[in-house]
């Protein structure tokens, strides 16, 4: 599944014009159920022009999504998933295969944008997106700090920050417990070098690695917020707009916002740099993701031929130059701007594809679920990694992994 992201964020494709309007007038009543970041803003106002379909943008919509497509008939006929919130419903089997619908209305998609499950595509991308260092470059050149490049680095830098009376809370990041905690673990983890599982699938993340992670982790939060585990992608953006930080390994798909005049106080000032490494001369400790279109099986073939039709105006170049700086297309017609330069550095430095397995699905869910016990001071670092290898187990067990 993951094969060609690194290789689409590295080349990234020229296209050919677009008409001006959606080229059909979408008849069928059809909803959309996605993230509401400004890539998916973008590309539903550009189905908009379609008619009859109404977009709901929710950043809960990964919990949302699992239920309303295994509902008979579906509740929604579109969805927007990334390469983490595919999994779930692949593995309920909700999903329809799109490659009929691929070969009747999508001549103009790229070969890097079709998502293929066992020979099937399952899957449209429309861009490539990673977590990596935003900067204050204004605060950091005032201070003579360097641009870290380990996570050791940014604490010293925020200590720097925290000292000069600029900022009482330098740092930013997306530590609600959940999904966003999760992956704040698997990005450490994997940049410690740490393996999730064992070839029977029995769990190895109780371990140096998993040590290591949960004291970076802890250290961070002395410079973050209080109030850090209601934090998500959200409320990192609107900290940076409002000059309240200055460094976060935030979205690629957030960047254009803190350059947006109706709602930041820091345009012009933001830097872009790949993500810190765990350890010196390692790999970015982030991992890299797409964005894309699924369709639900429990729909008519109606339903699913102008769902389709509706998606692939709004995965057209028209989205591409109404938002270029919203995210790193592989939409025909983007060339890669200043907003891509973090996550394609990223890339470069070879930060691998985020682990779109049932196994990292459930390292993600059980950190997700404990890993704000040791940074609360609620359980030490050993009593999490065993709370956590227990919550694996059973979830395995009840999957069929682990025996």
């Amino acid at each position: 599944m993951n094969k060609t992201i690194t290789a689409a964020l590295l080349s990234l494709l020229l296209g050919t014009s677009a008409h001006a309007a959606c080229g059909f007038q979408n008849t069928v009543p059809l909803k959309s159920l996605t993230a509401a970041f400004d890539a998916w803003k973008a590309v539903t106002a550009t189905m908009a022009e379609c008619g009859n379909i109404q977009a709901e943008l929710d950043q809960d919509f990964r919990q949302k999504q699992p239920a309303a497509f295994a509902a008979n008939p579906a509740l929604y006929q579109l969805g927007g998933v990334a390469n983490g919130t595919l999994v779930p419903l692949l593995n309920a089997g909700t999903l329809r295969p799109l490659d009929a619908l691929v070969a009747k209305y999508g001549q103009g998609l790229a070969s890097n944008q079709l998502i293929k499950i066992d020979g099937k595509i399952m899957a449209v991308a429309m861009d490539v997106n990673a977590q990596h260092l935003m900067y204050r470059a204004d605060v950091l050149n005032e201070l003579g700090i360097a641009v870290p490049t380990t996570w050791d680095e940014v604490l010293t830098a925020a200590e720097k920050i925290k000292a000069s009376g600029k900022m009482a809370t330098p740092i930013g990041a997306t530590t609600k417990p959940g999904f966003d905690l999760g992956l704040e673990f698997i990005n450490m983890f994997l940049g410690y070098g740490g393996s999730f599982a064992k070839p029977d699938n029995t769990p190895a993340f109780n371990s140096e690695a998993g040590l290591k992670t949960l004291a970076m982790l802890k250290k961070l939060t002395a410079y973050m917020d209080p109030e850090y585990l209601v934090s998500e992608s959200t409320f990192v953006q609107k900290q940076f707009q409002q000059g309240k930080i200055a460094l976060s390994n935030l979205w690629a798909t957030r960047a254009a916002a803190l350059d947006n005049p109706a709602e930041s106080t820091v345009v012009g000032k933001i830097g872009l740099a790949a993500a810190p490494a765990a350890v010196a001369g390692g790999k970015p400790a982030t991992t890299l993701w797409w964005d894309g279109i699924v369709i639900p099986k429990n729909i008519s073939d109606e339903q699913a031929d102008a769902a389709f039709r509706v998606a692939m105006e709004g995965l057209s170049e028209r989205t591409v130059k109404a938002a270029p700086g919203a995210a790193v297309w592989l939409i025909k017609g983007y060339t890669p701007g200043k907003y891509a330069t973090g996550a394609i550095a990223s890339a470069n430095a070879a930060a691998p594809p985020y682990p779109s397995s049932v196994v990292g699905g459930l390292v993600g869910s059980v950190a997700g679920d404990n890993v704000a016990d040791f940074l609360t001071g609620k359980k030490t670092a050993e009593a999490t990694l065993a709370s956590m290898e227990a919550a694996y187990l059973a979830k395995a067990k009840d999957q069929g992994l682990v025996k």
